[in-house]
């Protein structure tokens, strides 16, 4: 099953991510942009993430869709900026996505999550979505809610 949760660690669904993982028990990377910059500041070190050479975040976005088996995209409203590229990055690179939309009138269930990472032999999982600044009223307590019930759901099922 799922050996590793990746993302680059900025603020929002990419450290949701990251603590929702390893509140499962799940080892945690990712790259991440020369001098580990988010927009909070620098990612702090409790992230173990490796750095680029590049201060730019569209080749972290990149390096983090090749090097992982697929991408678990959370949104709310219309992909934007870096979630679109990452979109784009798993199209250019044939590699499978799940896009969850925290605002559609139906959410995909946790259960639903866990047959798509299981039916695309995901072993290393990129966990992608919105800054914290992008969302009114953030988005890291929503994404990071709905992925401790994907990593419960992973967790019954194995």
């Amino acid at each position: 099953m799922i050996r590793k949760v990746v993302s680059g660690g900025q603020t929002g669904v990419d450290r949701a991510g990251l603590d929702a993982a390893v509140k499962a028990g799940i080892p945690i990377g990712g790259y991440c942009a020369r001098g580990r910059a988010a927009e909070d500041g620098t990612i702090p070190e409790q992230y173990p993430m490796t750095e680029l050479e590049s201060p730019e975040s569209f080749y972290r976005t990149e390096r983090n869709v090749m090097e992982s088996d697929g991408t678990l995209i959370i949104n709310i409203g219309e992909l934007t900026q870096g979630t679109m590229l990452t979109y784009d990055f798993t199209l250019q690179y044939g590699k499978p996505s799940l896009i969850i939309q925290l605002d559609a009138e139906e959410l995909i269930k946790p259960e639903h999550v866990v047959r798509w990472i299981k039916a695309q032999y995901v072993r290393v999982l990129n966990i992608a979505g919105p800054r914290e600044s992008k969302i009114p009223g953030g988005i890291y307590g929503k994404a990071f809610e709905y992925l401790n019930q994907v990593f419960d759901s992973l967790r019954e099922e194995s």
